[in-house]
């Protein structure tokens, strides 16, 4: 049994879109029936054959923004319950989620339940690919320039597609969203300036004015489903502050879908609290990489992923002290 007497200050991160992979969760679903379990709700909910996609492909259908959302969200919240299993009376310091796994966080932190989380992801995931065939687009990375230098650029380039800021993800990492002719435009003035640019594996302009219009039907959406206020503190992609008024995190999940991600905020409100440790619990390490870009030079902080059952056991004895 793992002693639970000397836990460290923990904040739990959840990956979005563009972490999958084939194969993901499989080793959870193959060794325990309760992660089983989870996928086969995530399939009935969503009325999608998300083990096929997520273990077989193939990947382009997988990353469909339609199949990805419940797929992806599944995952995460197998890792969340098996991480639980090994640390039964354990709570983290905070929950987060970077875009769509934001949701997976407000689960972790008992703002919705397990059913209501599946079916919010998949609703979303049906509004944003209605947009992405509405208004094509797609996002791309800028390596090497900060917030103030981009904003700067796309603004004088304004005039020429759409492209927007979509996340803040550390000091020299911020990722374009927009149409085909304002991301070629934008990258075309950003490499000017320096940048590198890296185009990202999805398939919709997310935390753009182009899926924008999804926004009034997914709050309606929301207005059906029962939120409670956070058990474990969440801070909040678009704002990087706390909420505990669940009116006022439903205004906020409508939003997120076509406003600016601020977790480089999101992760300096963390360490200012004093987490000793980062999980990201679900595939790949995308977020632990900006956290270690994040975090001050000489510091102590303590970053892990895990997304295989060993992975949760080593991170549960590390938590544990």
């Amino acid at each position: 049994m793992i002693c639970t007497q000397t836990m460290k200050k923990t904040a739990v991160m959840f990956p979005g879109q563009g972490s999958q992979y084939l194969g993901m969760g499989k080793a959870f679903a193959e060794a325990d029936s309760e992660a089983a379990a989870m996928m086969d709700m995530a399939e009935s909910i969503s009325g999608f054959p998300l083990r096929r996609l997520s273990y077989d492909g193939p990947l382009d259908e997988l990353t469909r923004v339609l199949y990805l959302q419940p797929a992806l969200t599944a995952v995460n919240l197998i890792c969340w319950q098996q991480l639980c299993k090994c640390l039964p009376d354990w709570e983290p310091r905070f929950a987060v989620g970077h875009s769509l796994g934001e949701y997976s966080a407000l689960y972790a932190a008992g703002v919705l339940s397990l059913q209501d989380t599946l079916n919010l992801v998949t609703r979303r995931g049906e509004l944003m690919e209605r947009e992405g065939e509405r208004n094509p687009g797609g996002m791309v990375a800028v390596l090497g320039l900060d917030l103030a230098a981009v904003e700067e650029l796309l603004a004088a380039n304004e005039r020429e597609g759409v492209a927007v800021v979509a996340n803040h993800n550390t000091d020299r990492q911020i990722v374009l969203s927009g149409d085909s002719a304002g991301l070629a435009a934008a990258g075309t003035l950003c490499k000017e300036k320096g940048g590198k640019i890296i185009p990202l594996k999805v398939s919709v302009a997310n935390h753009s004015p182009l899926v924008a219009g999804a926004v009034p039907d997914f709050a309606e959406s929301m207005a059906k489903i029962d939120f409670q206020a956070p058990k474990v503190p969440v801070l909040f992609n678009v704002s990087a502050g706390l909420e505990h008024n669940p009116v006022r995190i439903r205004e906020l999940m409508a939003y997120q879908i076509a406003s600016k991600v601020r977790w480089l905020e999101i992760i300096e409100a963390m360490l200012a609290d004093g987490v000793e440790v980062f999980v990201e619990l679900g595939p790949k390490n995308v977020l632990t990489g900006m956290v270690k870009k994040i975090l001050p030079k000489g510091s102590q902080t303590i970053c892990l992923q895990a997304d295989t059952p060993e992975d949760i056991d080593e991170v549960a004895q590390v938590i544990a002290g």
